[in-house]
């Protein structure tokens, strides 16, 4: 019987027989750094700033000792201190309604011609009406402290940078500045010289020489006290291993402040038990006759913060002090406060009218370690990543991951001492034992994916994605910053305003989306909530770092949005609707645009309305067009006083009428109110990175349908164009030169 004739191999046994060539290592290797270097550049440019900040916010950046920066407060008493943005201190020449911390920044150092990473352990000295700021700046070119200054003229609220007043050879920092007989001194650390030096001002405040070494001790955080006829000098010296970490505080005693000096019979006065608040944290001061201490507290894991001590006894045999209360609001907006981590140092005199006291505080917005451990973080992320890459090119045999045997055998040598080689021995055998297991598992999973099939297709997907996800986190630990939403300074100076938002009770659950956001933004003073419609959520509903104030309305009407209210605390105003969800980066930098412009209408979605009668278009209209006239006030900045008035005035009242049939085109309204009242244009864009409608996701918008709203808003140009006249000129797109209006 004939055998039947052989069947053709399936397309598995041709596989079988001819397995798929194998993928060369430098092959492999070069393609998946281009992807995951691909990857780390799209994430970057995705998740990253997509905008240019202006010059004056790069200037500086934080190094490993963190970004400190220094600010301003003001009190009855030095227990009731209060930041300066809270007493309504303005600034017209820095746009600044009102003034806000921090009022003395690394930025402004450099302005003034000195490199420096950050200001810190600020300390003033008050001559006549104007107060002196001296305060550490470190430099990131010798990677050392000098002394630099500044000075206020207006009781704290702006000030002029002098530049470094003081560099040595070596580290310094804390300026604890005096005076006596008619002479003004300075102690300024300078531990790393191993000793405490007194310099005696030449040229106040810009020329210092050195007096002389008041103790060849390397003391930190020094300060002089005059009490009860004799002075005081109060320091750390950390130059040993267990001062370190004791945290010990020392005292010593003369006749005068020039020395000589004796020590306390009880020194160290502080340590152990009570080693975290040991350190000196600025001056001492007197209140209702008593001395206060201000100590560092350096129990918290972040970092440091303040207490005060009030001194019992202080004698030449007995030191006794005690804590006392002295809290500060702490900031609830974490990375986006400028002191939003920690503070260490607080300096506090009362000015002299005698009806206030001014404190100087340093501050910053990052835990202690943040970048050594974003570093450490990010590398680990890359590192498992390159495993993973290995592990991937062994699996489908582009690596042959087989180590040399000649890398663990030992070398000859004359044994002339049998310890020495008898330990080579034994450390030559290790690293063998460790590359033969690497070769055996090397050998174990070879192999074992074929990248021809579809199973291992799906496999080698997967392990891809991983990649992907780990180097994206990686770059995000390594270049993403601080992670912190910082604000634009205007000449310097900082900045506050208030957030309006008009809802009713159906949109609720998007208003606590919206105020638990938005309060967290650094410059954001007050959440305004217009309440026009049902019943408004109770006190402590909604979740904010800043106060949130609701204002009830009487009548359901758009008009409400532009009520008069002298409650304002701030000149701008951010009208936002509350289904927008943008970042509080794109606030920042709408209301840095703002204070250039105060006088315009600032916002983010730009309209154009043209024609012979003239229609209504949407953005992308506008940017076909090149240009807009107008900007929907649903998130725009406007300086509430004018804005306000102009449509509470009484050539507005039959636009409103207008507003209230239509149920619309209040901000319409407004455009038109702007643009009768100049001849200049009145509008300004600022293209977020990101916003997002969330309206779509609640079904309450009011302008569900888009066609219809459009023609309304058409029917109400063409009756606003009777009333008050055309719009302003078209604004070109791209034309302000910020690189924010694209």
């Amino acid at each position: 019987m004939s055998s039947s004739p052989p069947r053709p191999p399936t397309a598995a046994q041709r596989r079988r027989t001819h397995p798929a060539p194998p993928l060369s290592a430098p092959a492999y290797m070069s393609s998946a750094l281009a992807l995951l270097a691909f990857a780390a550049l799209a994430y970057s440019r995705a998740a990253f700033g997509r905008f240019p900040h202006p010059p004056a916010t790069r200037r500086c950046r934080p190094d490993a000792e963190g970004s400190w920066s220094a600010g301003v407060f003001l009190g009855d008493s030095p227990f009731t201190l209060k930041p300066i943005e809270d007493w309504g201190i303005s600034s017209g020449g820095g746009a600044a309604w009102p003034v806000a911390n921090p009022v003395v920044t690394c930025a402004d150092v450099e302005e003034a011609g000195f490199p420096s990473s950050f200001v810190a352990n600020p300390f003033i000295f008050i001559q006549g009406d104007a107060i002196y700021m001296f305060f550490e700046t470190k430099n990131p070119v010798t990677s050392q402290g000098d002394i630099a200054a500044a000075v206020s003229k207006d009781a704290g609220a702006t000030w002029q940078q002098l530049g470094v007043v003081l560099d040595e050879e070596w580290h310094l920092s804390y300026p604890y500045v005096f005076s006596y007989k008619n002479e003004i001194y300075m102690i300024p650390e300078s531990s790393k010289n191993g000793n405490l030096q007194l310099y005696q001002s030449v040229d106040f405040p810009l020329k210092w020489k050195l007096e002389k070494v008041l103790l060849q001790k390397p003391l930190v955080d020094s300060v002089i006290i005059n009490f009860q006829g004799s002075y005081w000098l109060l320091g750390s010296d950390l130059s040993s291993y267990s001062a370190k970490l004791n945290g010990e505080l020392s005292v010593w005693y003369s006749s005068s402040p020039l020395g000589p000096w004796n020590p306390h019979k009880k020194n160290p006065i502080r340590t152990m038990g009570n080693r975290s608040s040991a350190r000196n944290g600025g001056r001492p001061f007197f209140y209702d006759g008593n001395l206060y201490r201000i100590a560092k507290d350096r129990a918290g894991g972040s970092g440091h913060s303040i207490k005060v001590f009030k001194v019992e006894v202080l004698t030449t045999n007995e030191y006794k002090e005690f804590e006392v209360p002295f809290v500060f609001n702490k900031p609830l907006k974490g990375r986006n406060a400028w002191n939003g981590a920690r503070s260490h140092h607080l300096d506090l005199q009362q000015l002299p009218s005698g009806q206030l006291w001014i404190g100087v505080m340093d501050g910053d917005r990052v835990p202690l370690g943040d970048s050594i451990r974003r570093l450490t973080v990010g590398c680990m992320f890359y590192g498992v990543t390159s495993v993973l890459v290995f592990l991937l090119g062994r699996l489908i045999c582009a690596i042959k991951c087989i180590l040399p045997l000649r890398w663990y055998l030992p070398h000859t040598e004359k044994r002339n001492d049998f310890s020495k080689v008898n330990k080579q021995f034994f450390l030559y055998h290790n690293l063998g034992s460790l590359i033969s297991n690497i070769n055996r598992l090397g050998y174990l999973i070879g192999g074992r994916i074929n990248y021809r099939t579809c199973k291992g297709r799906v496999y080698i997907a997967g392990v891809i994605l991983i990649l992907l996800v780990l180097t994206c986190f990686g770059t995000h630990y390594i270049y993403g910053g601080n992670g912190a939403e910082e604000p634009y300074p205007m000449k310097g100076q900082y900045s506050q305003f208030t957030l309006l938002t008009m809802t009713y009770d159906a949109r609720l659950w998007i208003l606590k989306m919206f105020v638990e956001h938005y309060s967290k933004c650094a410059s954001v003073r007050e959440i305004l909530v217009v309440w026009n419609k049902g019943q408004p959520p109770a006190e402590g509903e909604l979740k904010s770092a800043v106060p949130v104030r609701i204002r009830v309305e009487a009548q359901n009407t758009l008009n409400n949005r532009f009520n008069i209210d002298r409650k304002i605390k701030t000149r701008a105003v951010m009208e936002l609707d509350d289904d927008i969800m943008m970042t509080c980066d794109d606030l920042e930098r709408g209301f840095k645009v703002w204070r250039e412009h105060p006088d315009r209408i600032v916002g983010y979605y730009p309209r154009l309305a043209e024609g012979r009668r003239l229609e209504y278009r949407n953005e992308r209209y506008a940017r076909q067009k090149a240009g807009y006239n107008l900007i929907l006030t649903g998130a725009a900045f406007m300086d509430h006083g004018l804005a306000f008035k102009r449509y509470w005035s009484k050539e507005a009242e039959v636009g409103r009428q207008i507003v209230d049939s239509f149920f619309n085109c209040e901000d319409v309204l407004l455009n038109f109110l702007f643009a009768n009242a100049s001849s200049a244009s009145t509008v300004e864009y600022v293209k977020p990175a990101w916003a997002i409608d969330m309206s779509k996701f609640s079904g309450v918008a009011i302008s569900r349908n888009t066609q219809a709203h459009y023609r309304v808003r058409s029917k109400c140009l063409a009756k606003f164009t009777d009333i008050y006249g055309n719009l302003t000129a078209k604004r070109l797109f791209n034309s302000r030169g910020d690189g924010w209006d694209v």
